[in-house]
């Protein structure tokens, strides 16, 4: 039995990098999640591709997002995968962007989570927030990407403060979103070696769970 890796996905919604990305876990030997938290958003009820076909702004749908649903609808997938029989009952997250701030907003509100992966995305800033998390945090960062890797200091004292674990690595030159660019033909080589030693990191503490 193998544990379950549950993939929040960017602003974009759910997005063939996002699949690619669960795909990939799976390859590694994990089961892979990865939910929609756009399925309620299209008119007609659909996720995320609907709401591009529509014509809707899909960021501006995430930012809509009830944050009590997001949590209920996380649990639901954790729960879910929970219980298949070939997953050993260990659940982590990791989220990407939007889904960085989200995965570490999981890691308060579900205290079963045995790890949070958090790409370029913020923490709580609040310390009966972080007073919740159950769980060791790993955070990924861009050293070019100052609008979020300016708020790691803050995390870490509050995490600190709250006698959690809390690990960030910055990684030198990469920009926002570096997991996803750094794939791409033009990447640069910051975000490509960025994109190669996040998984590298990510993969080898995902065997230690």
């Amino acid at each position: 039995p193998a544990p379950v890796v549950v993939v929040i996905h960017e602003i974009f919604g759910l997005t063939d990098w996002a699949r690619s990305v669960t795909d990939e876990l799976a390859g590694a030997g994990y089961i892979a999640i990865a939910p929609d938290l756009l399925w309620g958003s299209a008119p007609g009820g659909g996720g995320t591709t609907e709401l591009i076909k529509s014509g809707n702004e899909v960021g501006q749908a995430i930012r809509k997002l009830p944050p009590d649903q997001i949590t209920a609808d996380l649990n639901a997938v954790a729960d879910y995968v929970a219980k298949l029989p070939s997953c050993n009952g260990k659940v982590v997250v990791v989220g990407f962007c939007w889904g960085g701030t989200q995965s570490f907003r999981f890691a308060t509100n579900n205290k079963d989570l045995k790890a949070a992966f958090v790409f370029y995305g913020t923490g709580p800033d609040k310390a009966e927030d972080i007073a919740r998390i159950n769980c060791p945090v790993y955070g990924f960062y861009g050293g070019n990407d100052n609008r979020v890797t300016s708020t790691v200091a803050k995390t870490t004292e509050l995490m600190k403060a709250g006698k959690k674990t809390y690990e960030p690595v910055t990684y030198e030159g990469a920009g926002h979103g570096f997991m996803r660019a750094g794939e791409a033909p033009d990447a640069s080589a910051a975000n490509k070696k960025a994109h190669d030693e996040a998984w590298k990191r990510m993969k080898a503490l995902l065997g230690k769970i």
